[in-house]
């Protein structure tokens, strides 16, 4: 089994080259998760009534939506990284249990989901009204956005799982396929229904998530399909769907600190619609454009996300070969595209502004508040250290360990005490008066960097002294 192993692409092609092939259509997917949103916002803000209550409305929804991908992604990672090392290791019967179980994972998350929509999107939607500063048109349209997002949450969730099998296989192009055509059903569709073309009924922000809804069953379908065509190596049965825990657990064991670094994201942002909604007159208006510049900043988020998750299955299968050589490598090539990607945030003020200013064409928005929410992107670091923080941690994922320690996700996610000396928390309020260039939630995120490195360091000095948990040395 071994020496069949070692013909694998996974095995034998250079690390540079095996990690572009591998990187760049999930890094092209990962963009594509995040531009459903953007899509949705660049339909609704065109309406000829109601556009900016409909946008409004979508920023509320947003951090649900971050929590629902964060979710999602986070098993398909877990799944990911240990099936391509159960691969590596040539061990067939708990690769094809990692399938199955991944998959009656999504099938408990999705109905978690649905559970959610029938008595928690009420709730969660109103807690964000600030004492009426909120319309009830706009809190009335992010309850049915969510209700049908949340209710129908299949789509995304079984996606996230046959994508990441099908990453773990070295046949990532694939997925991307799927993806794209998901992402191209939602575009075409949107018109129709948010408009009501073609005879249809004028469905506004039930429209555009009837149309993201349909368009991610689509990615599931055709994920689901090319899984079972190509992935031959794996038994498909429904035999491996019966729950083993010490699958689960390893699953998690991985996916678990993926699900924090992203969820903190979600705090945050539910954080800081709850903060600017409550500023006076203007609440309202400051929700939705730090809504909507953060759905376009998400682009370069989970293009470096797309590239860590290019970095696991080649080091995680080159782990369960016993290949030092390329793990290393693979770490050594992944840092530096996350870092070349991390960098390439600096643009995201210009186009941010830019793709604004057509979508939202209300001066009064685009004026002094968008100017000072702009501090948010001028100041990016702590939106870039999420990307960088996954990458670094990855040695540590790959073993077994937890990737990325608490201490360091919640300072990138600025919830942790101000290096300046606010108490934690305190740097939030001070975000919006500050204006560009002042902001001093980026302290936060660059703190992280110094930690992250540290911990990391630290594990792999352990690791050099001798071996990981299962006897293998990656220091």
């Amino acid at each position: 089994m071994q020496q069949n192993q070692s013909q694998n692409p996974m095995a034998v092609e250079p690390v540079p080259k095996l990690m572009a092939r591998i990187g760049l259509p999930i890094v092209l997917s990962m963009i594509l998760q995040a531009a459903y949103n953007v899509v949705d916002s660049a339909y609704l803000a065109r309406m000829a009534a109601g556009g900016e209550t409909a946008l409004t409305a979508l920023s509320l929804a947003f951090p649900v939506q971050l929590f629902m991908v964060a979710v999602s992604i986070g098993t398909g990672v877990g799944t990911n990284a240990l099936l391509a090392r159960l691969l590596g290791l040539g061990d067939k019967d708990r690769a094809d249990a990692a399938v199955g179980n991944a998959q009656f994972l999504a099938l408990v998350i999705s109905a978690v989901f649905m559970l959610f929509s029938a008595v928690g999107v009420v709730p969660y939607v109103n807690s964000q009204s600030a004492g009426g500063s909120i319309s009830g048109e706009v809190l009335s349209e992010a309850i049915d956005y969510l209700h049908i997002c949340c209710g129908i949450p299949f789509g995304i969730v079984f996606f996230s799982v046959y994508e990441k099998t099908l990453q773990a296989t070295g046949r990532s192009l694939w997925s991307t396929v799927a993806q794209i055509s998901g992402a191209l059903v939602n575009i075409m569709l949107d018109p129709f229904l948010i408009y009501g073309w073609c005879g249809l009924p004028q469905m506004g922000v039930r429209g555009a998530a009837v149309a993201t809804v349909v368009g991610q069953l689509v990615s599931m379908a055709l994920g689901l399909a090319f899984h079972l065509k190509l992935n031959v190596e794996l038994d498909s049965s429904l035999r491996y769907w019966k729950p083993r825990w010490d699958v689960i657990r390893s699953i998690y064991a991985i996916g678990l600190p993926a699900i924090i670094s992203q969820a903190l994201l979600t705090v945050m942002t539910y954080s800081l619609n709850l903060i600017l909604a409550v500023m006076p007159d203007v609440g309202q208006n400051a929700v939705t454009v730090y809504g909507l510049y953060y759905k376009i900043q998400q682009l370069i988020i989970f293009a470096a996300f797309g590239v860590r998750d290019a970095i696991t299955p080649v080091v995680a299968f080159n782990y369960g070969l016993r290949s030092r050589a390329r793990v290393q490598q693979g770490i050594r090539w992944g840092l530096g595209y996350t870092a070349g990607l991390c960098r390439s945030g600096i643009i995201r003020p210009a186009v941010g502004r830019a793709v604004l200013a057509v979508r939202y064409h209300s001066r009064h928005v685009c004026g002094l508040h968008a100017h000072r929410l702009a501090g948010l992107l001028v100041c990016g670091a702590v939106h870039r250290i999420p990307g960088g923080v996954p990458g670094i941690g990855v040695r540590r994922k790959v073993a077994g360990h937890l990737a990325v320690p608490p201490g360091v996700v919640c300072a990138a996610a600025g919830l942790g005490a101000d290096p300046a000396g606010d108490r934690p928390g305190e740097c939030l309020p001070r975000l919006v008066a500050a204006g560009p260039g002042r902001s001093r939630h980026t302290g936060s995120g660059a703190g992280a960097v110094p930690e992250a490195g540290e911990k990391t360091d630290r594990f792999l000095k352990k690791a050099a002294g001798g071996t990981t948990s299962d006897g293998f040395c990656i220091g």
